[in-house]
């Protein structure tokens, strides 16, 4: 199973989806992981100027992930929440720090959605994280 996660680093679990500049994607299989790689993922500061829009926007964020059955973050707004589930792509908001801990405890099923962790309002400007 791939599992993505947002990351700014590499290593941890973005707490902001929007603004986060990498996808890490680490595949499970039978309880380990077995591959890990980092993709590049459009974020907001990549959409100064020709706006296209927050659907267009999130449905490009969510196309790196296609492969992917699901995404690790610490937050993120509403239009990505629904834009990724659109994809087919289960977002799951978890305050686990370490992406593959993460990753081998959503596949052991023992990860919580925190789906409360969802941003209702909207922000202004580049910093918007929806």
């Amino acid at each position: 199973m791939k599992i993505a996660a947002v990351s700014e680093d590499g290593n941890s679990i973005a707490q902001h989806f929007g603004r986060a500049p990498l996808y890490v994607v680490v595949t499970v299989d039978s309880g380990e992981v077995v591959g890990r790689e980092t993709r590049s993922k459009a974020g907001h500061h990549d959409y100064a100027g020709a706006d296209p829009g927050p659907d267009a926007k999130h449905r490009a964020m969510a196309a790196p992930i296609g492969d992917c059955r699901v995404l690790l973050a610490g937050g993120m707004g509403r239009g990505a929440f629904l834009a990724l589930q659109a994809a087919g792509i289960e977002p799951v908001l978890t305050d686990e720090v370490s992406i593959e801990v993460a990753a081998l405890r959503y596949a052991a099923g023992s990860l919580p959605n925190l789906a409360g962790r969802v941003h209702e309002h909207h922000q202004h400007g580049a910093d918007s994280e929806h």
